[in-house]
């Protein structure tokens, strides 16, 4: 019985969609379809860094930091997240690359949702935060 309720763990279903819990790819009737924002659940090994820029997002995004210290670069500067709770946000547009100074798990919010618009393989085994 659908009851328009979805309880999941961010853990478990991160190994879906490189991530990703909600937005436009989940199947359309899945609550956790979006075309408004993205969700992602992103662990990250001590090390693990994109393997190339994003260069001209088209969405803003937010990424909070769960656990860790996580580096997110932009052009010409590096933001350096190292406390629970601390977040960076970034507008449409703006270039930018990261890494995992330590083990990290941070949680990426991303909008809207652009169907079509897809992270390439090179991002690692869970994507881009971002």
């Amino acid at each position: 019985m659908d009851d328009g309720v979805y309880v999941g763990d961010a853990g478990k279903d991160a190994t879906v969609d490189r991530g990703w819990l909600l937005g436009h790819f989940k199947e359309h009737g899945d609550l956790r379809h979006s075309d408004a924002v993205e969700v992602k659940w992103g662990v990250h090994p001590r090390g693990e860094q994109r393997a190339q820029w994003v260069r001209g997002e088209m969405r803003t995004a937010l990424l909070v930091l769960v656990s860790g210290r996580f580096r997110m670069e932009f052009p010409g500067r590096s933001v350096v997240l190292e406390r629970q709770g601390e977040y960076v946000v970034w507008g449409q547009g703006v270039d930018h690359s990261w890494c995992a100074e330590d083990d990290s798990v941070v949680l990426t919010l991303r909008w809207p949702s652009v169907p079509g618009y897809v992270a390439t393989a090179e991002e690692g085994p869970t994507g881009s935060p971002g």
